[in-house]
């Protein structure tokens, strides 16, 4: 039971990429460009790579172990 309480956890870090888009301060600008493309642009692709890695990371932090697999014994 502990063990389930603490993967639950870590998924509160699954908030990061739900709010970091929400503050408008971040991409309210034109400057610095990347590549040419003003902030707003690259930050959009910025915060879908917060996202994808937020979520792989509370992914693995969070799935089972596979379970110890006895060496005859199959039911």
């Amino acid at each position: 039971m502990d063990d389930l309480r603490s993967r639950r956890g870590w998924h509160w870090l699954l908030i990061v990429p739900v709010v970091v888009p929400l503050l408008t301060f971040l991409y309210n600008g034109k400057d610095p460009r990347l590549l040419g493309f003003p902030r707003f642009y690259w930050l959009q692709l910025a915060f879908i790579l917060l996202g994808v890695a937020t979520t792989a990371f509370v992914y693995q932090m969070t799935k089972d172990a596979p379970a110890a697999k006895s060496g005859g014994d199959q039911a």
